[in-house]
């Protein structure tokens, strides 16, 4: 007997696929993908556009709804979806489509960011005709020697998954092929599906099997005994053993597992930025941040650590402090991750799990065991000192103008347990990293693979879909927010309840400070008019300052705007917004030149060796010193 079929557009199935597409962890079953954000174009609105207003207004019976949001701009979508994912550990995402040429191209820092940070997000953007007969269509860029070559050919490095369809039949291979990357915890990252204008508005009888519900089993990977049993072999070993912590611990919802390890044993544990809020800031094994931006206590344990337990982090630069960080001549490692490209760095001891499965198992291997009285002594020290540390730079009382680093003291103050911070560039993440206190996994939403300015303000959108009864707060420098505002719209739009914290101090604080501590002069990092040609390398002269008002551009995108003077006002400006249902920002200037919190960590960023400028000939040679720190690992 032939199978039934169903008569639909490309885009028409594209939106069926999707709504029966499910997830499944720990007996907990959700759909995958409950929506998708658009920009339409010539090169969708027909197509996907279509489709989407059908699914809305004139459903066919049994399709279940795919949310659809209109956003401002491509790339700040695609940040909003992956900051969305984030907050459902991996579980949930949304997808994005985009027009043709420069709209779908917009997307493709969004997936860079999205697989940097291993987080799962479906693009679609849209694609010249398969059938040629426009050419060159409008915004199609040609190339003479390959007439298959789009914009869309640039997401084929920043993705974990890459096709184009050109015939409706082979949707049935692509998207499921894109959907076992986004539901793979080792492999996910940006799927992208290019849909060429002409193929997203050809009809096709689909089986009907083919819109069956579908469910992905995100089953736990367990650790085998034999890698279980030499991680156990060499924690006992160990004399001064180091957790760092990850990401992967969130996502895997390990957190209580983590605690109770470091309860149990003793191990102290050190984070990441993706991994803060695994283990509350008040255990008594927690230890901080770790690496270029860490804060005291990890750093000084992890020079004396003789053995470091990653559990799901991938050991980026500023974990390692450029590989610096980790003192001890005879340090060794061992790796807990799903991923043996991750698990095998530092030349570790692999142990191929799940963070939950394998955190479970060591504590049952490892009862009895503690770290000596010596080492929890000095866990303990250090980890008191940097806490008196930590309250001197959240109450500086520093002016006329105050630190950022009292800000995000009040902030940590006031927030709640469940509230959720954001941030993703400029010298906040060093701060937050080193000085947030974050009790739950859910606080601390900093994105650090990427580092991408202007991630804040589509990201506090996502976050907030994911989490809509927490108050959600995005810390915004001046030079992000110029960078990416346009979700504001979005925000107002769809009546999301957001809480941005401005800083506004005229320039880059962090590469300024980068650039003035390598011997440029802080070139180029400051907002000055340059009316005779010397604006950039001159100092600090108010009268050249842009006059650009963020605080009257946020309110004309909608928002209610708190502008303050000093920590006593923000603190009663934050409650106020706090106590409000609007999306408000509050506007406060800060000192561009800190004070920041003392650094402990390093990062190798190199001076060039030949100069006439006496500030870079001196910064050279203090690097030549600092870089001969760095070593390898196999």
């Amino acid at each position: 007997m032939a199978e039934t079929t169903i008569r639909l557009s490309v885009g028409q199935a594209v939106v069926r696929y999707l709504t029966q597409q499910y997830t499944e962890r720990d007996g907990v079953e959700q759909r995958f993908i409950p929506g998708m954000f658009g920009i339409f174009g010539h090169g969708n609105v027909a197509g996907l556009g279509q489709a989407l207003l059908q699914n809305e207004v004139n459903p066919a019976e049994g399709e279940d709804r795919l949310e659809y949001w209109h956003g401002r701009n491509e790339q700040g979508i695609v940040h909003a979806a992956t900051a969305y994912a984030r907050t459902k550990d991996r579980l949930q995402t949304l997808a994005v489509t985009a027009s043709i040429g420069p709209g779908s191209l917009n997307m493709v820092t969004g997936a860079a960011l999205a697989t940097t940070n291993r987080i799962p997000v479906l693009l679609f953007p849209s694609d010249i005709f398969a059938n040629r007969a426009p050419n060159p269509v409008l915004q199609q860029l040609e190339d003479a020697s390959d007439a298959d070559l789009s914009c869309n050919d640039a997401f084929k490095p920043v993705s974990k998954f890459w096709d184009r369809v050109n015939r409706p039949e082979q949707l049935m291979v692509s998207l499921p092929g894109a959907m076992r990357v986004l539901t793979d915890p080792i492999e996910t990252g940006a799927a992208v599906v290019c849909l060429p204008e002409d193929v997203q508005a050809e009809a096709y009888d689909w089986p009907a099997s083919f819109f069956a519900k579908k469910v992905w089993h995100l089953d736990r990977q367990v650790p085998a005994p034999s890698a279980l049993a030499r991680a156990v072999k060499a924690i006992k070993a160990a004399k001064k053993p180091l957790i760092v912590s990850g990401g992967g611990t969130i996502y895997s919802a390990a957190s209580q597992e983590l605690r109770e390890l470091a309860t149990r044993t003793g191990i102290p544990v050190s984070d990441t930025q993706a991994g803060k809020g695994a283990i509350n800031w008040d255990h008594p094994a927690a230890v901080g941040g770790l690496g270029a931006t860490g804060s005291g206590s990890a750093n000084a344990l992890a020079a004396e650590a003789d053995l470091v337990i990653g559990i799901g982090t991938r050991y980026s630069d500023f974990t390692t402090g450029s590989q610096t960080v980790f003192g001890n001549p005879d340090v060794r490692f061992v790796n807990i991750n799903v991923a043996a490209f991750d698990a095998v760095k530092q030349g570790a001891e692999m142990v191929l799990a799940d963070a939950r499965e394998a955190l479970t198992a060591l504590a049952a291997a490892l009862e009895g065991y503690h770290v000596e009285e010596t080492w929890t002594a000095k866990v303990r020290a250090e980890a008191d000192a940097w806490a008196k540390a930590t309250d001197t730079c959240y109450h500086l009382g520093h002016g006329p103008l105050p630190a950022q680093t009292e800000v995000f003291g009040a902030l940590n103050e006031m927030m709640g347990d469940e509230d959720v911070m954001i941030n993703a560039a400029g010298s906040m993440p060093g701060d937050l990293q080193c000085l947030w206190r974050a009790k739950t996994p859910v606080q601390y939403h900093v994105e650090y693979a990427f580092s991408c300015m202007g991630y804040e303000i589509p990201a506090s959108l996502g976050v907030k879909m994911a989490r809509p009864d927490s108050e959600v707060v995005a810390i915004v420098g001046d030079g992000t927010y110029q960078m990416l505002p346009m979700e504001l719209a979005t925000i107002v739009q769809e009546g999301r309840k957001v809480i941005f914290v401005l800083l506004q101090n005229y320039g880059y604080s962090s590469i300024g400070a980068l650039s003035e501590s390598h011997g440029s002069q802080r070139f180029g990092t400051k907002y000055r008019r340059d009316d005779d040609g010397q604006g950039h390398v001159r100092g600090d002269d108010a009268s050249l300052r842009l006059p650009v008002d963020i605080a009257a551009n946020a309110r004309s995108w909608g928002l209610d705007v708190l502008e303050v003077h000093g920590i006593e006002e923000f603190r009663a400006a934050y409650q106020k917004a706090h106590a409000s249902d609007r999306a408000t920002m509050i506007h406060i200037e800060t000192d561009l030149y800190g004070p920041n919190p003392p650094a402990t960590g390093w990062w190798d960023v190199p001076v060039t060796s030949e100069s006439r400028l006496e500030s870079t000939q001196e910064a050279y040679a203090q690097y030549a010193e600092d870089v001969k720190r760095q070593r390898r690992f196999f």
